[in-house]
């Protein structure tokens, strides 16, 4: 089979992007193809997504007070384009929607927070996101929120809260995946001990080899492996290289293969934190459409079918299956 072939077959399951706030800034409509920013609907398909998280980060401009309400507003804004779009669009609150969406032809979208900023604190609000599909959980941005600290605050030493601490336990009960992308290192212990299911790093690169405190070290890389879990690579120029200007397609692949080196090919994925970006993209991911290059990549490098497939989605769509349902 070739690179375009195995891509095309293949479910192809992208763990972050913040495509939604242009959505909600009347800066894009998800079904016309743009010639701005990483994403939009004619793009995800050429690009063979088969599924897409969609990330909903609140600014600093509506905290404390107005995060719940934005929330609501971006939601809105994706149940709308979901309306207009579901010919091609599907929401999936379950693994089974995904699977139904490749076998369609549709992107499945997959509702995610950056951030607990949301749930103000309240239990109550995060049960109700889930009742509206949310399923992934990032437990901080890189900020201070109720539920711990974010890597901006790596200094402090602190990891989450006793409401973090619960929020944890909820997740699992509720069945929503939790994210460790953004947190300090000490928050990222205390998940990884407080889960009872795998967690992921849904926008994450090897700090081995590109030293910044969003990346991963090897012994996080590990633990997220050993308890189940999945890192997804990103495409964030300056998660790739030290000199951003040098972010390419190959130095994300380097990520790809030291990522599976150290935590196995069951435990790593693709996130590609598209439209959360500034300009430039790496060279050779300029936008989604140039996912089948990944493929391609890895083929070059060696990898074989089976686990070019279970990089491009199937690692992902298992934890999904197994957190979620």
């Amino acid at each position: 089979m070739d690179a375009d072939a195995l891509h095309r077959s293949s479910i192809v399951f992208d763990g972050h992007c913040d495509t939604l706030l242009r959505v909600v800034e009347g800066k894009l409509k998800l079904g016309e193809r743009s010639s701005e920013g990483h994403i939009d609907l004619p793009r995800l398909r050429e690009g063979g997504i088969t599924a897409q998280v969609f990330a909903i980060f609140i600014e600093d401009r509506y905290l404390p007070a107005g995060a719940a309400k934005q929330t609501l507003r971006v939601l809105d804004a994706l149940c709308r384009e979901l309306e207009v779009n579901a010919d091609a669009l599907v929401l999936a609150t379950k693994a089974e929607d995904v699977e139904e969406a490749k076998a369609a032809g549709k992107v499945a979208a997959v509702i995610g927070f950056e951030g607990a900023e949301a749930l103000e604190g309240d239990l109550a609000l995060l049960r109700m996101f889930y009742r509206l599909g949310l399923r992934l959980l990032t437990v901080t941005w890189s900020r201070r929120n109720q539920a711990g600290d974010g890597v901006f605050e790596a200094r402090t030493g602190g990891g989450l809260t006793s409401f973090g601490l619960r929020l944890v336990t909820e997740c699992n009960n509720l069945g929503i995946i939790l994210d460790i992308s953004h947190l300090a290192p000490a928050g990222v212990r205390d998940v990884l001990e407080a889960s009872s299911a795998p967690v992921i790093a849904s926008h994450s690169n090897a700090y081995a080899l590109c030293p910044s405190p969003r990346n991963l070290t090897d012994e996080q890389l590990v633990a997220v492996a050993t308890k189940g879990g999945v890192v997804d690579a990103t495409f964030v120029p300056a998660f790739i290289a030290e000199e951003r200007t040098e972010a390419s397609l190959e130095k994300l692949l380097d990520h790809i293969d030291h990522m599976v080196k150290v935590a196995g090919i069951d435990h790593v994925g693709l996130g590609s934190d598209f439209d959360g970006f500034p300009p430039p993209p790496p060279v050779g991911l300029e936008d989604v459409t140039c996912l089948p290059g990944i493929t391609a990549g890895l083929i070059g490098r060696g990898c074989s079918e089976e686990d070019v497939r279970k990089i491009l989605g199937l690692n992902f769509l298992r934890v999904f299956r197994q957190v979620v349902g």
